[in-house]
């Protein structure tokens, strides 16, 4: 997959210092995926939220479930779009849907 605004895991990182090794691997990690639906997401990343409109939501930080990655993919193209990241806390108050 073509991972679209890395800058903004870096600027997260760079505030949020505990989640940079763990950016990095999903960085890395999608960057090499070939996600063709949501279910080949699922099978990777279980506990991955699936949204509309191609929104996926990741837990970061593992147990901790500290942050939450909102992620835009158009599954025909390969793209995938960093759309927001936040703590679990700013998360709670947004709709994942219209970001």
């Amino acid at each position: 997959m073509r991972v679209f605004a890395k800058k903004i895991l870096r600027e997260f990182w760079e505030r949020q210092t505990d989640s940079e090794e763990q950016l990095k691997t999903w960085y890395k990690e999608a960057s090499k995926a070939v996600w063709t639906s949501p279910n080949d997401i699922k099978s990777e990343y279980p506990r991955a939220s699936i949204l509309k409109s191609g929104r996926v939501v990741f837990n970061i930080c593992g147990n901790r479930n500290n942050y939450r990655l909102i992620v835009m993919i158009n599954y025909s193209r390969g793209w995938v779009f960093i759309r927001f990241i936040s703590t679990h806390v700013e998360y709670d108050k947004l709709d994942a849907n219209k970001i």
